[in-house]
This record gives structure tokens, sequence and C-alpha cells, in this order.
């Protein structure tokens, strides 16, 4: 019996904004499997949240296509929850109604109680409980964002896309909420594309790190598997045997091998055809097998 496809196949990615313009991105391919935390990361400009976009329908490629759970995506739908940089919240709604917007859109048929009762499970999860009536005028950055999680989650995805979702919000803040994110993903096995310039969350939250070479003409180098154990801590992560292993290489990728990359010197940043599947965790045993090949993805041409 063959394997069931993965759950998530993006092949053959490109995009530019004008037939004269170069390659954003080209022969961006990757798959995520069901319930996977995949993280991708990369510098400014080389196409991340347009990535991100094309997978929440909100915007399309020039080529290529994105298939999830079988069928093509084409445009936006309540199969996939969005959180973005900024909240996005709708000013004149409680919190409450915020979330209950999208469970309305979502449900048509359910009545008002059963609604409010759904939305009342997620308020809890993000820890909201009591603040049901603010509007978000009322609520501090990291509540906003806690609301959009909420109501990301409350629509019950098969997908959530996170826009660097904690970027503009303080150390502790930030720190709170992706515990509370880990936690909400291990009851919920849901399965996550983030995207994030900060390399000590993706090994805290990930099972799998995108690296993208710098842009124009960006495509996918490395998917790094996370080595460490799916129920992480960013109390104690820091002292897993593996933990600098990994940090290191995510970070020469992105201080020195991207530069190289983009500079059109691969030979001097990888000796492998791209993108390669690598696991920093455990050292190449001399006479070993080379790091394994990704799928082999439809190219561009």
């Amino acid at each position: 019996m063959s394997a069931p496809p993965p759950f998530l196949q993006v092949r053959g990615l490109a995009k530019r904004f004008s037939p004269t313009a170069k390659w954003v991105f080209a022969n961006v391919g990757f798959v995520i499997e069901r319930g996977e935390f995949v993280c991708i990361i990369g510098h400014s400009g080389c196409g991340k949240t347009t990535i991100l976009n094309i997978l929440a329908g909100l915007d399309q490629a020039t080529l290529g296509e994105v298939v999830m759970d079988g069928r093509e995506v084409v445009g936006p739908g309540l199969d996939r929850g969005v959180v973005f940089q900024g909240h996005a919240l709708m000013p004149w709604l409680s919190v409450r109604n915020n979330i209950c917007f999208g469970v309305r859109s979502r449900w048509r048929d359910w009545p008002r109680d059963k609604v409010a009762i759904h939305c009342q499970k997620y308020i809890d999860l993000v820890r909201l409980t009591g603040n049901e009536a603010k509007r978000p005028a009322e609520l501090s950055g990291g509540m906003k964002q806690r609301v959009g999680i909420a109501r990301a989650f409350a629509i019950e995805p098969k997908m959530l896309l996170l826009d660097e979702p904690f970027g503009a919000l303080d150390a502790l803040t930030r720190g709170a909420i992706q515990d509370e994110l880990l936690s909400i993903c291990a009851k919920t096995r849901q399965t996550v594309f983030m995207i994030t310039h900060d390399v000590d969350e993706a090994i805290l939250l990930a099972d799998k790190i995108l690296l993208m070479t710098n842009g124009p003409q960006a495509r996918i180098a490395e998917i790094v598997v996370n080595p460490l154990p799916r129920e992480r801590s960013r109390h104690d992560i820091h002292h897993h045997p593996h933990y600098y292993r990994v940090r290191n290489h995510l970070v020469d990728f992105l201080v020195h091998r991207s530069t190289l990359l983009q500079e059109g010197r691969e030979e001097e940043a990888v000796d492998h055809e791209l993108p390669i599947v690598v696991n920093p965790g455990f050292r190449q045993a001399e006479g070993a097998a080379l790091p394994a090949r990704a799928p082999q993805l439809k190219q561009v041409k």
C-alpha cells in the first residue's frame, strides 16, 4: 500500500510582479505533514510573506501550485486561519465578538448559545478570561495578539498561517505567548506554517525550519529537521546537547552562506544540489551518506 500524500504540497512556486521584473523567488517547493509545525526564515525581501499569502489564498503565484489536503489552493477559505503581524482586529467589536465573527461565518447554522460556548473555550485557552467585553483599544499589544490567535484557532482550520505574530511584542510577552502557542498546538495537533526572523523562536516551536536564500530569485536552500524533542520549554531548551549545534547552523546560514548563495558562489556555500534536508543534531560519520535531497519537485522554466 502506497503512503498517503503529504498534507500540504508546494510545487515549483515562483512570483514576480510584472513580466519584466526579476523573480522575487523561484522554484520554491516543500511539503508539510499533518500536525507539523514549520517555520521559514530568511532575510527581508526574499518573499516569505508572499509565500504565506499564496498559501492563504490572498495572493496568486506567477508559476507553480499549492495543494492542501488533496485540493488546490485558489483563494481564501475558512480551512486556513491567518494571524498577521498586526492584530487586525475590528476595533468596534469586543474580544468575544471579534472571535465570534469568524465562528458564525464558519458554522452559519449554529445557535447563539453554541457559538458563545465555543468562543469562550478559546478565550480561556489564550488566558483572556474576564476580558470578553473589552474592545481592542482597551487591550495591551500582547492581549490583542492573543485575540488574533484565539480567532484563528476558533474556526478550527486545517492549517494555521502565522506571519511574524510576535515581532512587535516585548521579550516577556513574546515568551509567554510562545508558551501558550506550544500548549495549544500540543492539545490540538494543529498544522502550522510560520514566518519568523528569530532563530531561537524557530528552534523552540518548529519541527522543520525552511532556510531561504536572499532575494531576488530567492529559493529554499535547506530544510532543517529540528532534532530536539517535541515537548520543549523556553526555560531549559538551551540545556539540550543539540541546541547550540542547531542554532549555530541557522545563524551561519543567515550570516554567511545565504550571502554566498546570493552571489552565485554555491560551491563555497554547499556542495549538494539545493534544497537539501539536514539534521544538525547528528554528526556525519566518515564515509556516511550525504544529506538527503528534498523530494523532487516540478521546476520553473
